[in-house]
């Protein structure tokens, strides 16, 4: 683990990563709060190409929570069947479904605890919907941003709620609310698990990695 790089070495590296994409953007398709719900939650231990692959055609015809318990657990799963652990999945989206019609009138609710509330959707997916949906600056760590953070220096932490506090602790406030995408993007693309991009990388001089792949 990396020791956590100081305010201005923090500051100029968000500053880098807005130059270099000032609006950067979550890679799972949905068309309103409901079918983030519903991609996000889809989307654990599967990549986000997967679940656009199966969503495409299902948020057609489901893109409501009553349309989607219309559609039913069996329908679900042909559109998911893709996805793994899809049958779990499946059951989870038709109980959160039936919750948010039955308790909060077929509507996504805003806060964290009442998304926590529903079945699959952990404090990550609740926000990534914070953040996507409500603009609030929630940090939704995965295991790219855990890693950039800890091998970067820029949010050590021992798990993802310890990196998820030094990204609030420490990332300044004008860059919380995409700190969490830039840093998604930049691990999966270019900070990767096992042949990192140090060479064409723009933190390259301010990073703390030792191991550097240049």
């Amino acid at each position: 683990m990396a020791k956590q790089l100081d305010y201005h070495t923090i500051h100029e590296i968000f500053t880098r990563f807005e130059a270099q994409e000032a609006e950067p953007k979550g890679e799972l398709d949905h068309v309103n709060a409901y079918t983030l719900v519903v991609a996000v939650a889809l989307s654990a231990q599967a990549t986000d190409a997967g679940v656009n692959k199966a969503t495409k055609a299902l948020f057609k015809i489901a893109d409501t929570p009553q349309k989607m318990l219309d559609l039913g657990e069996e329908g679900l799963i042909e559109h998911i069947k893709t996805i793994g652990l899809f049958r779990n999945k499946a059951k989870n989206v038709i109980k959160l479904s039936r919750i948010l019609v039955d308790d909060y009138d077929g509507q996504v609710p805003s806060s964290r605890a009442a998304l926590q509330s529903l079945p699959g959707v952990g404090r990550k997916t609740a926000n990534v919907v914070l953040n996507m949906w409500f603009h609030y600056p929630a940090q939704a760590v995965d295991t790219h941003i855990f890693r950039l953070g800890n091998r970067s220096g820029l949010a050590p932490g021992k798990d993802v709620d310890a990196v998820e506090r030094a990204i609030e602790d420490h990332i300044p406030v004008e860059f919380q609310q995409h700190a969490h995408h830039w840093m998604i993007l930049h691990g999966r693309y270019t900070c990767k698990a096992r042949k990192p991009l140090c060479g064409t990388c723009i933190i390259r001089d301010l990073c703390q990695f030792e191991e550097k792949n240049l």
